[in-house]
């Protein structure tokens, strides 16, 4: 109820009235799991934080990085209007590109001879990344995920591994 009505009329004119309402609960049963409608926000947005880190860094690696990029943008489509409230969101996005930019940092080596830091090619794989999702969702997804996933691979995971990465 939370994300359908923050897509409708936008977060901040959001009520708990609204959420109750929208949702078939009570008012006093909002206020016995959450605080405040932020609270609720967090908790929602967490879970979609969790599973799109998981995405942008599987533990897996030797994956194919297209079926990965695939993965990523089904889950992206199903779950687009709760993505959009996370990459709007002024203080959870940031814990998302650190978060996912650490876990790459951690299961990938370092080319030896690579100009690029290995903390600097993670954390442009993960902001090119969403800002693919960004782009794909700003113009109502206009290409299936399959072929999200190719250009996923072919923009940002190749390259960036060729120069970055050991295989």
């Amino acid at each position: 109820a939370l994300i359908a009505l923050t897509v409708e009329k936008g977060y901040e004119a959001v009520t708990i009235r609204d959420i109750t309402e929208r949702a078939d609960i009570g008012y006093a049963t909002f206020f016995r799991h959450y605080r405040d409608k932020d609270e609720l926000l967090e908790g929602v947005l967490d879970v979609v934080k969790a599973e799109l880190i998981d995405l942008l860094c599987p533990a897996t690696v030797g994956i194919d990085p297209t079926a990965i990029g695939v993965l990523l943008f089904r889950y992206v489509q199903e779950h687009s209007e709760v993505v959009r409230v996370l990459l709007g969101s002024h203080t959870l996005l940031p814990r998302l590109i650190e978060v996912s930019s650490q876990n790459i940092v951690n299961d990938h080596t370092p080319l030896p001879e690579s100009t690029v830091p290995l903390e600097i090619a993670a954390h442009h794989i993960v902001t090119s990344t969403i800002s693919l999702i960004q782009w794909w969702l700003d113009h109502q997804m206009p290409y299936p995920p399959e072929r999200m996933g190719v250009i996923y691979h072919e923009l940002i995971t190749r390259p960036t591994s060729e120069v970055a990465f050991c295989p």
